[in-house]
């Protein structure tokens, strides 16, 4: 068994600028159809989910970069961002299997200013 970690934080109002300066094509790039509804659906606070989301998404590439060929074999989307009955942030691999991994998990957090990210994947090699 083998464990390995990722972390990331990253300012919202740079998501935000990144938002609303692209006409979409970024949230379109990054986000898969569920995590857009989602944010969309938080309204004021929407930008802090969208960063929170993107600081995941490197945080989950962070953790498991080393069992990557290169890194084009993961996009951004083949990781989507859920939340279980409870509100707990899950790790969804879309048509994408990770060799190795046994669990992952993840944890993310926001203020006004930043998100953070930290996701832990557990390995059976």
């Amino acid at each position: 068994m083998r464990i390995t970690c990722g972390t990331d934080i990253i300012e919202i109002d740079r998501i935000q600028k990144l938002i609303d300066e692209d006409n979409s094509n970024f949230i379109n790039k990054i986000y898969t159809e569920n995590e857009i509804k989602y944010c969309e659906s938080k309204n004021m606070v929407k930008y802090q989910h969208y960063a929170a989301r993107f600081a995941a998404k490197e945080a989950i590439f962070k953790a498991i970069s080393d069992k990557l060929n290169n890194k084009f074999d993961i996009s951004w989307k083949d990781a989507e961002i859920v939340n279980d009955e409870n509100g707990k942030p899950k790790i969804h691999f879309i048509n994408k299997e990770i060799n190795g991994l046994d669990s992952i998990e993840i944890s993310i957090s926001h203020c006004r200013d930043f998100a953070t990210a930290n996701v832990v994947a557990v390995w059976n090699d």
